[in-house]
């Protein structure tokens, strides 16, 4: 009896050691663990880590090329917003919130991309947990100016523009919402002159209308969107005082008699999220913990299910949010169907893996192979 009495209560130190998420404390060391502390296999995770620093993004380190090189094929594309040379392959495995593995500059500041748009789709979610509107509701009766005008941007709500499904129509600091990532085929007036979905229908992956969000959002907030998601989120999940949140020079708005920049969803025209490793890491450990950072509830779990569930439009794609659903050209065979994660230009992604506790961020990966470095990390697991 004393035996068993024995093993029961190492169990349950044992439980209480790894079956809590650790939150790592603002501006201290992050704490790390082995991967055997959690019985993952240290020959396969380490064979997943060689595999992405030996795939790195094969777009010019020089990220104005980059872009430029990617994006020539868009009419008027131009670049806006600041950009950066970036720094080699990165990344951190978090296990219940401990680093068990990490590599590359984790504290080297790059821009982040469309990364940005599942920290905007935050901010929309501050918006909704605080009564300021419901996605349901038509972006027109909070945005007071000419921006939705007519008898179909009068149609889109919040939802719409969230799941990218809004075929908004209309030009945005100069930009064309036809011009963005325009079709494979056609000409500039077959884009200009074509007929539109109705909102909620037809998902289109489209920067300006991400940037009307964030204009809509500025909106509502009445402050500078950076300044809502440092105070709601960054600084209580403990992240550093290193990362930016930028827009266009052309971008600034006179808001209550002060200027002020409206950000963008991304950095397909500069500008953007410029953050390090670590942070990002932090912000996947809110979402693993369904917004609960310590004991401390900064963003609905209510919010978090609905940003992750499949949108009409794309069985794929919540609320700026990328899914693992069956069906897509995107899905990852033998990865959970539960798994989501934040994507971004270049090979920038966070994944969160609630089934296992686990965090994956992973800087300058060649897209392409962002499925297989998943499914080789859930290899170590038992």
């Amino acid at each position: 009896m004393r035996i068993n009495i024995m093993i029961l209560t190492f169990l349950i130190i044992q439980l209480n050691c790894y079956g809590q998420l650790y939150f790592p404390p603002a501006h201290q060391v992050w704490e790390t663990k082995s991967p055997k502390d959690f019985n993952l296999d240290l020959e396969r995770l380490t064979h997943a880590i060689q595999f992405a620093q030996s795939n790195e993004y094969s777009g010019d380190r020089d990220l104005r090329i980059a872009i430029l090189n990617s994006f020539k094929r868009e009419p008027y594309h131009t670049i806006l917003g600041p950009t950066q040379k970036r720094g080699g392959p990165a990344g951190i495995l978090l296990k219940n919130g401990y680093q068990i593995a990490s590599w590359g500059d984790v504290k080297r500041v790059d821009m982040t991309f469309s990364v940005t748009k599942s920290y905007l789709s935050t901010v929309a979610g501050l918006a909704v947990d605080r009564g300021y509107f419901k996605p349901q509701d038509a972006v027109a009766e909070s945005v007071w100016d000419t921006t939705f005008d007519g008898e179909h941007n009068r149609q889109i709500t919040w939802q719409h523009l969230l799941t990218q499904s809004s075929d908004w129509s209309g030009t945005l600091w100069g930009m064309h919402d036809w011009a963005d990532r325009p079709p494979s085929e056609g000409s500039i007036d077959d884009w200009k002159n074509r007929t539109l979905y109705p909102p909620g229908t037809h998902f289109k992956y489209n920067d300006v209308r991400v940037n009307l969000l964030a204009y809509s959002l500025l909106q509502v907030w009445r402050k500078p969107l950076p300044q809502v998601i440092k105070e709601h989120i960054m600084d209580p999940i403990g992240a550093s005082q290193t990362w930016r949140w930028y827009g266009y020079t052309n971008s600034w708005v006179d808001l209550d008699g002060t200027r002020v920049q409206s950000v963008s969803g991304g950095g397909h025209s500069g500008g953007g999220l410029f953050i390090n490793t670590e942070d990002q890491a932090r912000f996947g450990l809110l979402f693993l913990n369904r917004g609960n950072w310590n004991g401390t509830q900064l963003i609905s779990p209510s919010w978090i299910e609905e940003a992750t569930t499949p949108s009409a439009a794309n069985a794929n794609y919540g609320y700026l949010w990328w899914l693992n659903k069956k069906g897509s050209s995107r899905y990852w065979e033998e990865v959970p169907e539960n798994v989501y994660y934040a994507a971004g230009f270049g090979g920038n992604f966070i994944v969160l893996i609630p089934d296992e506790q686990m965090v994956i961020v992973t800087r300058w990966l060649e897209p392409s192979t962002l499925g297989k470095f998943v499914k080789l990390v859930l290899d170590a697991v038992p």
